[in-house]
């Protein structure tokens, strides 16, 4: 079992930027992919972003290309998305989850999820 702790959400004007943390409870967390994701009022959580274990690969939603980077501390357990030019639009509820059995972008195929933590942008 995994248990995951985001921290690092709040308040902050269009155009700023705020860094997400991801701190696991497990020590093979360094084999474990892990992705953020996202979730709007009234809408579907939506992926964000994620980072492979074994090559570091990233990908990331279109909507956040250029402005958002994942990285991880695999030594801290941490795993961080990093969100530069934030916009309205990106106000939602972030997740960090591990462990996806299948595709990296669908929320259903990971195994453990955060709590989740309040990103609010203001116009």
């Amino acid at each position: 079992q995994v248990q995951l702790v985001e921290s690092g959400g709040g308040l902050v004007q269009a155009g700023g930027s705020l860094r997400l943390s991801c701190a696991a409870s497990r020590r093979t967390f360094s084999n474990y992919n892990m992705g953020w994701f996202r979730q709007a009022p009234g809408k579907e959580r939506e992926f964000v972003a994620a980072i492979l274990w074994s090559s570091g690969g990233r990908y990331y939603a279109d909507s956040v290309k250029g402005r958002f980077t994942i990285s991880r501390d695999n030594a801290k357990n941490t795993v961080y998305l990093q969100m530069n030019s934030l916009k309205p639009e990106d106000t939602a509820v972030y997740y960090c989850a591990a462990d996806p059995r299948g595709s990296l972008y669908l929320d259903r195929d990971y195994n453990y999820w955060g709590q989740g933590t309040q990103v609010t942008v203001s116009s």
